[in-house]
C-alpha cells in the first residue's frame, strides 16, 4: 500500500483542491496521471476518470479531494523519496489536461521525506532496509 494514515505521498493545495471541485462539477469523477516525460508528461495532468489507461507499471500514489492520483512506475523510481504536492498556478495547462480552459494549469511540486516519514512509508509498504 502506498498510503498510510500519518505519511501521504501525494497532496494537494487548497487552491487545487478547489480547482479539482470546479472540474468535477463541470466533467464529472476525475483522476490525475503523472507520466515525467518532457513537455506536457512533466505537469500532472487532468482526465475524466476512465479516458486515460492506467498502465501496469502505473502507481497509485493517493486520492486527492476523491480524486485518484496515479504516476509511472519510472518517474516513481525516481520520486520516490519525495512528497508530490499539487498546486494551481495561472498560465495555460497541458493541450488533454482539463484545467487548461479555466487559465490555471496544475503544477507538481515536492519536498524530500524526513527520515521518520521514509521509515513509516517503508514500514507500510512491507519494505525492509536488508
Amino acid at each position: 500500500m502506498s498510503i498510510t494514515s500519518d505519511v501521504l505521498r501525494v497532496t494537494a493545495t487548497p487552491a487545487a483542491l478547489d480547482l479539482i471541485a470546479r472540474l468535477e462539477g463541470k466533467h464529472g469523477p476525475l483522476m490525475f496521471h503523472q507520466s515525467g516525460g518532457c513537455c506536457d508528461g512533466s505537469a500532472p495532468m487532468c482526465y475524466p476518470r476512465g479516458e486515460f489507461i492506467v498502465g501496469d507499471y502505473d502507481r497509485l500514489l493517493g486520492h486527492l479531494g476523491g480524486t485518484p492520483f496515479y504516476i509511472s512506475g519510472p518517474q516513481f523510481e525516481y520520486w520516490q523519496h519525495t512528497a508530490l504536492i499539487i498546486d494551481v498556478v495561472p498560465g495555460r495547462g497541458g493541450m488533454f489536461s482539463l484545467e487548461g480552459p479555466e487559465g490555471l494549469r496544475f503544477l507538481t511540486r515536492s519536498r524530500l521525506f524526513s527520515d521518520d516519514e521514509w521509515a513509516t512509508l517503508q514500514a507500510a509498504e512491507g519494505v525492509s532496509d536488508a
